[in-house]
């Protein structure tokens, strides 16, 4: 109920980042949504990673936690198979990362185990991590809501930014509207965008 609530707080403060967008044409492009708000985390490597550093490529950006029971195992999951699909394209024109909503736990440690789990390309994939307060400052930039929950858990809306080459968003996809068809074709007409 809590979560629900600040989610909505979010969404009434920021109305125009959170938009799904509909099937389209393919002479259609993916809405603008303003610039992407940059971040300086540590990744499972113990690297600092920039979204400014990622500039040029197109950036998926999601919320995870590694302890999560149900929905960020599934979209990891969804996203490698996506890695996979996209082949040569992963790395050099696409990058993922996924940010903990659990900094103190997730240590670049138990991110670099977590990525290996899932296969996880880290050419093109980053999980970072940080101290509380610039995660949470990241996660209410992309409008994610993290709040502490029963059993060590997170309460955590789940949104995945898709960010142009340019560094502006383009479209987030909201919990389980996720649809890694939909991904991949957006993220492909991204880098086919003149």
């Amino acid at each position: 109920m809590l979560a629900g609530l600040a989610f909505a707080i979010v969404m009434i403060s920021a109305p125009a980042l959170v938009q799904a967008h509909e099937e389209s044409g393919e002479a259609e492009r993916l809405p603008m949504l303003g610039a992407a708000p940059d971040f300086a985390l540590t990744s499972q490597d113990g690297e600092e990673v920039t979204l400014g550093a990622l500039r040029g490529k197109v950036v998926a950006v999601t919320f995870i936690y590694t302890q999560c029971p149900d929905v960020c195992p599934m979209l990891t999951d969804r996203m490698a198979r996506v890695q996979d699909a996209l082949g040569p394209l992963f790395g050099s024109e696409v990058a993922f990362v996924s940010i903990s909503v659990d900094p103190e736990r997730d240590t670049p440690a138990v991110l670099k185990e977590y990525a290996r789990v899932f296969e996880v390309d880290p050419a093109g994939w980053s999980f970072l991590t940080g101290d509380v307060a610039a995660v949470r400052e990241v996660a209410l930039d992309y409008g994610v809501v993290m709040l502490p929950a029963a059993d060590d858990a997170v309460d955590h809306n789940a949104l995945t930014t898709l960010i142009d080459r340019d560094g502006l968003m383009r479209v987030q996809y909201i919990g389980s509207r996720f649809d890694p068809v939909e991904f991949e074709h957006d993220l492909r007409d991204l880098v086919n965008e003149p």
